[in-house]
């Protein structure tokens, strides 16, 4: 039986497989029903494992062990298999949430915050910086960022940029609008993010930047991602972003972008113009 290994590889990811694993399952899938030698030999896996390995398969619900000597193994029906992982993903993401849940008001979490409180301290401002790679894990720390927002949050984005922001960001920024938190957007407004912006526009203030090409988050005047490189060109994966937290320059920042703000376009006036 040949296998190819990226395939090996996607079946490992998709059902959380080991090496092993995933090449008895497949050894056993092309021959419907064997032993555990026939599928120690076809799927290169050593003997003194492929017990472990069917026994930890049988568990999971991806083969069936039939009566009778030799012991023989049978292969459940792939679209069966996936019922079953999806099935068992769900009940332990369940499960997983439920504790996390209860950490909230436990003695754990109270210690962990102790020991953050303590070990904060001692950081120097310069250290309260990071780089973030990927545009997933943007944003999350994006996410985390706003939900502290005490006064302000201000974003500078691109036409596609604001549509990313709203889908991921909208649930966390209407709580804090409703806290009275300001919410403010520079971003070139075109006909594709029109509907989105106007939208948006019920718990921010919009306006049209047109002029400066730039991707940015300031929260507070204390804290600030900054993206380093041009969303057009670079995927998503490889996205990059510079945290800092730093009143000093963040504050600076915010000067110069309520400078640049008094000159952009309303939304208003953008959409008399497209319209």
């Amino acid at each position: 039986m040949i296998v190819k290994d990226d395939f090996l590889s996607k079946l490992r990811q998709y059902f959380g497989l080991n090496l092993y694993e995933v090449r008895i399952w497949t050894a056993l899938l092309s021959r419907g029903v064997s032993t555990a030698g026939e599928l120690s030999d076809i799927g290169n896996v050593p003997r003194s494992r492929s017990y472990d390995v069917l026994e930890s398969l049988e568990k999971k619900g991806f083969v069936v062990m039939k009566l009778g000597k030799p012991i023989k193994y049978l292969a459940v029906e792939p679209q069966e298999v996936v019922h079953r992982v999806k099935k068992l993903v769900k009940q332990e993401s369940e499960i997983k949430v439920k504790k996390l849940e209860e950490l909230r008001d436990g003695d754990v979490l109270n210690e962990l915050n102790l020991l953050f409180k303590q070990g904060i301290e001692f950081v120097e401002a310069t250290d309260l910086s990071g780089a973030i790679r990927g545009r997933h894990n943007l944003y999350t720390h994006l996410e985390t960022m706003i939900k502290n927002a005490k006064k302000s949050i201000t974003f500078m984005t691109t036409s596609k940029g604001v549509i990313r922001k709203i889908e991921a960001l909208k649930p966390e920024l209407e709580k804090l609008a409703k806290k009275g938190v300001s919410i403010r957007i520079a971003v070139p407004i075109t006909k594709e993010n029109l509907n989105a912006v106007q939208e948006i526009s019920k718990i921010a203030e919009i306006r049209n930047n047109d002029g400066i090409k730039a991707r940015f988050v300031l929260v507070d005047a204390k804290e600030l991602m900054f993206m380093a490189l041009d969303d057009e060109e670079v995927h998503p994966s490889y996205d990059l972003g510079i945290w800092v937290n730093t009143p000093y320059f963040t504050t600076a920042l915010e000067t110069m972008f309520n400078s640049t703000w008094k000159d952009m376009e309303t939304l208003n006036k953008v959409v008399a113009r497209i319209k």
